[in-house]
């Protein structure tokens, strides 16, 4: 378990861990949401593992971290409407549908060639995609249908023995999950009221 500063994460533990993502390291870390399970999406065995883990049949693929909207652009087409309206709300507790380009790995898009992103309001989050130089795989802290998301690192260090390779400590979060837009329409489709509020969507 590696503690990290929420407000200022230290540079050197964010290198430590992009470089363990860039080896195939399975990670917990902190969102603005829940706390999440991720990976580097071009690691296909680190990706497999995680299916494994989540026990998630492999036509229903994970969402992604992105650090930013540009970045966001690079991996999925973003219309001029949901552009403007993702612009407002971003980053936060969102996760956007939205049409995925080639370079996206295909475990990562469903049969309809989409893709769910993410650029979450956790300074943490941000930094480690921007040292790893693209998306982490995103996806929560949750094993068991019925389960409740836990809020603390130690819990979910309890909870997952050695199946995570560094659990991101960066303080308790109060889970809340995302509100899900869909922007693959001439209009945004709000498909889960979450965290975030889809009244202007």
């Amino acid at each position: 378990m590696l503690s990290i500063n929420p407000d200022n994460p230290q540079p050197r533990l964010i290198e430590k861990i992009a470089n363990m993502l860039r080896q195939g390291a399975v990670i917990c870390y902190p969102t603005d949401t829940v706390y999440g399970i991720g990976c580097d999406i071009y690691n296909q065995k680190a990706v497999k593992k995680i299916f494994q883990i989540k026990k998630r049949p492999k036509h229903k693929p994970f969402s992604f971290m992105c650090s930013s909207l540009k970045n966001a652009s690079i991996y999925c087409s973003i219309p001029n409407m949901a552009y403007r309206l993702m612009k407002k709300s971003l980053p936060g507790p969102y996760t956007f549908i939205l049409p995925a380009l080639k370079i996206v790995p295909k475990i990562m898009i469903t049969k309809q060639k989409t893709v769910g992103i993410r650029v979450p309001g956790n300074t943490i989050c941000r930094a480690l995609v921007d040292a790893l130089g693209n998306p982490i795989l995103n996806t929560s802290a949750i094993f068991q249908p019925d389960e409740s998301p836990l809020t603390e690192a130690y819990e979910i260090e309890e909870r997952t023995g050695n199946l995570i390779d560094v659990i991101i400590d960066g303080g308790p979060v109060f889970p809340d999950p995302s509100s899900i837009i869909s922007m693959t329409g001439d209009y945004p489709e709000v498909l889960r009221e979450g965290k975030g509020d889809t009244s202007f969507f």
